[in-house]
């Protein structure tokens, strides 16, 4: 009887978005060094909502923007390490990796339906996908954030929660496989910003991606992440990284319950150890 052959070992699937072992420096007036992020290292395997979190200045917009290749002009970034996408090195802006500030940036002569559809008059976007399918995407977007009525209006007609929605509306409609997103909520009103968590979970279900989302709110946080990563203050290292396992949408029964009154100490415990310093918010 024959030997069967052998069987080939598993191979581990690419994480979607991994950084190893992430430094940044930056030179100094007095020709010092300053050093912002120390040795950090994070891999994303898989769909998910994930939070950064730390006091403002800590090197949270620094590490998001690397993660997706953009790249401040005229300075190494990062120093050492690495970031890759898929298993590939990202060393610049990558297709499969969109960003979404907390100012939106709509341009302001383009009607909410032509800012949606702006990325694919690009080249790269318009080889990617065609323009029937592009128009279809748009159409299909402006329903999901609640904008079909609006598709006519200018930015300037629009409220800061309207404004912010066309940028998640033209970052999704690219149906990213990171979407990297920097304190996007942090300007608006309370209810608001209510309404855009709520929105967030629901695209997320719909449009499942890697979201790393920058916050320095304690509370957004715990309410919105799979998983929270926590940065000391410069220079930045992690010093938490935890899963919660309760499903989105969370409620405000929730935030008030052991478990979450537990994580929150933990957190603020944990900053405050290492030092970190600057503004931390809980919103709750």
């Amino acid at each position: 009887m024959s030997a069967l052959p052998p069987v080939a070992p598993a191979v581990a699937a690419k994480p979607l978005l991994a950084a190893t072992d992430i430094v940044q420096e930056y030179a100094r007036a007095d020709g010092g060094t300053l050093r912002v992020l120390d040795r950090v290292s994070l891999s994303f395997e898989a769909p998910s909502i994930n939070m950064l979190l730390g006091a403002s200045g800590c090197g949270k917009s620094t590490l998001l923007r690397m993660l997706g290749g953009v790249r401040p002009w005229n300075v190494k970034t990062p120093t050492s390490g690495r970031v890759e996408i898929h298993g590939t090195p990202c060393t610049g802006p990558h297709p499969d990796a969109v960003m979404v500030f907390q100012h939106y940036a709509n341009r302001p002569d383009l009607t909410v339906w032509q800012n949606v559809m702006y990325p694919f008059t690009f080249s790269e976007w318009k080889r990617r996908v065609t323009e029937k399918d592009a128009k279809e995407r748009v159409d299909q977007m402006l329903q999901e954030v609640g904008l079909a009525d609006k598709r006519d209006q200018y930015p300037s007609q629009l409220s800061g929660g309207q404004n912010q929605r066309v940028a998640l509306a033209r970052a999704l409609v690219l149906r990213p496989k990171v979407l990297l997103m920097d304190e996007p909520f942090g300007a608006l009103d309370a209810q608001t910003r209510t309404n855009m968590q709520t929105l967030l979970c629901k695209l997320h279900a719909a449009h499942p991606c890697v979201v790393v989302f920058v916050t320095h709110d304690v509370t957004e946080a715990l309410l919105l992440g799979d998983r929270v990563i926590v940065l000391s203050g410069q220079p930045a290292r992690i010093i938490e990284d935890f899963h919660i396992p309760l499903r989105q949408p969370r409620s405000g029964d929730w935030l008030m319950s052991a478990e979450a009154r537990r994580l929150h100490e933990q957190v603020v415990g944990h900053l405050r150890a290492s030092g970190a310093h600057g503004n931390l918010r809980v919103s709750v």
